[in-house]
């Protein structure tokens, strides 16, 4: 990953929308039964080559007196391709290609370079890798704590940079097997999303 001498400056409010929303779907494990481990389930997701799903998500905001909910589809295709397309309760969508972002709302467009916000880049190549059965890249830039069984597991990332970690502090995934249940993430101002996944036939 390349890091610019400058970048251009994203609000604090912003980055977290960026970096919650793009939190989705896989992660490795460690369970308590024998056989099963990190190395298993990367070599099981490498095999991965394309993954759709439904989420509903709740973002629980200090401001707020009720949980945002929205609802809609995920999609990954191997190895750098991902989208969340939101359907409720306004279409949007966001998608990841190779090192591109493109945020689009309506008629509104906006496309953002990943090699021109590093803490960004880092926390999708993280995701990326993940999707991909990429265990070293997950490492560069999580602290992984690690437990459960095959049938029930679950895992926290604690980023390791210190400008993630005033964003995010930390991430908390819970599935079966290969198949991600919910992804809850703790932002550094206290507040948080829940989202609920749901594999689906691809499309």
């Amino acid at each position: 990953m390349m890091i610019l001498r400058s970048s251009p400056v994203l609000s604090p409010r912003v980055m977290q929308h960026l970096l919650v929303a793009l939190a989705m779907m896989l992660a490795p494990v460690r369970s308590q039964a024998a056989g099963w481990d990190i190395d298993q389930l990367m070599r099981s997701l490498a095999q991965i080559r394309s993954e759709h799903a439904s989420f509903v998500e709740k973002k629980f905001i200090a401001m707020l007196d009720k949980p945002v909910e929205s609802s809609g589809e995920l999609f990954y295709t191997a190895p750098d391709y991902l989208e969340k397309r939101t359907i409720k309760p306004k279409p949007e969508s966001m998608i990841i290609d190779h090192g591109t972002l493109v945020i689009a709302r309506g008629r509104q467009k906006r496309d953002l370079q990943l090699q021109d916000y590093p803490e960004l880049a880092a926390f999708i190549d993280s995701i990326r890798g993940t999707l991909a059965g990429d265990r070293k890249a997950l490492e560069r830039n999580y602290r992984l704590i690690l437990d459960g069984t095959v049938e029930h597991w679950t895992l926290q990332l604690l980023p390791l940079d210190e400008k993630m970690q005033a964003v995010v502090r930390r991430i908390r995934i819970a599935g079966a097997r290969d198949a991600v249940r919910s992804i809850e993430i703790t932002q550094a101002d206290g507040d948080s999303s829940l989202m609920f996944v749901d594999k689906l036939a691809a499309p």
